[in-house]
């Protein structure tokens, strides 16, 4: 914040009230997911996946998913868990910016454009 103005103490508290309920939400989702793909894997005694393979892209645990693969549903909660701070990285996008910080905005920016491309570059595509 630039100024600091009540007002503008507020919002900056409300807008880290938010973002820390969703990263809250966001842990517990994907634990939730984890501990589904665990228990079902425990109870049917098989990946859905032959020897050791397992799904290593975002179109491979959709189809896994659909599938009810146990294996797919296991990593989905992984990459649910991978997204969340993510996610709060890409809502800090917009916070600055309702807080006319622009220097965070540039900082916040080229964060999250790492994060993007390193998901590109990695397995996960």
């Amino acid at each position: 914040m630039n100024e600091s103005h009540p007002a503008d103490k507020n919002r900056a508290i409300a807008a880290e009230i938010v973002v820390s309920k969703m990263l809250r939400i966001g842990v517990i989702v994907a634990a939730v997911v984890i501990i589904a793909g665990l228990l079902l894997f425990l109870v049917t005694g098989d990946s859905g996946y032959p020897g050791d393979t397992f799904p290593t892209s975002f179109g491979d645990i959709a189809q896994g998913l659909a599938a009810m693969k146990s294996a797919a549903i296991i990593q989905a909660g992984l990459l649910l868990l991978i997204l969340t701070p993510v996610l709060r990285v890409f809502v800090s996008l917009f916070v600055f910016l309702a807080e006319k910080d622009y220097r965070f905005v540039l900082i916040t920016a080229v964060v999250f454009v790492i994060l993007i491309v390193s998901f590109l570059l990695g397995k996960a595509g």
